[in-house]
């Protein structure tokens, strides 16, 4: 009967690029959070009128790194072909590096506009819009199911 150990596994080589895979995902990530409330209708304060007191306008720019990209790109396919070692790791890791360059360019911006409402009672208001501001300063707003909307 043979007994067979645990040398030459597949598994030895793969530490380093496991290891490599947890170091370098930072370098090439991205990171998206979501919220969403929800509120009692009639807690609302719908009908509630006021007027525009500022606009803040935020811009949130994500900008890729083909540098880490590469290097992440060239570690892992040196590692995952050809084991670190030999040709087929040097074209694994000029591959790899093609590939994580690629895939890390590139730019976005997001904007979104705060509005800060003063409300006739004296109280205040902050909503937020994406991609443009639907009011100005002074501009005499109501809020509604949908928002706020401007009154006449």
């Amino acid at each position: 009967m043979r007994i067979l150990r645990g040398e030459g596994s597949i598994m030895k080589p793969l530490h380093p690029v496991l290891a490599g895979l947890v170091a370098l995902s930072p370098a090439c990530a991205t990171t998206t959070t979501t919220s969403t409330t929800w509120t009692d209708p009639g807690a609302a304060g719908y009908g509630r009128a006021g007027s525009v007191q500022s606009v803040q306008e935020i811009v949130q720019r994500t900008q890729g790194n083909p540098g880490g990209g590469a290097v992440a790109g060239a570690l892992i396919g040196g590692l995952l072909f050809g084991g670190g070692r030999g040709p087929a790791a040097v074209a694994g890791a000029v591959g790899g590096a093609a590939v994580g360059a690629a895939a890390s360019q590139g730019s976005t911006e997001q904007r979104t506009y705060e509005i800060v409402v003063r409300f006739d009672d004296g109280g205040y208001g902050e909503f937020v819009y994406a991609g443009y501001s639907p009011f100005g300063p002074g501009e005499r707003v109501v809020v509604t199911p949908g928002g706020l909307a401007r009154t006449g």
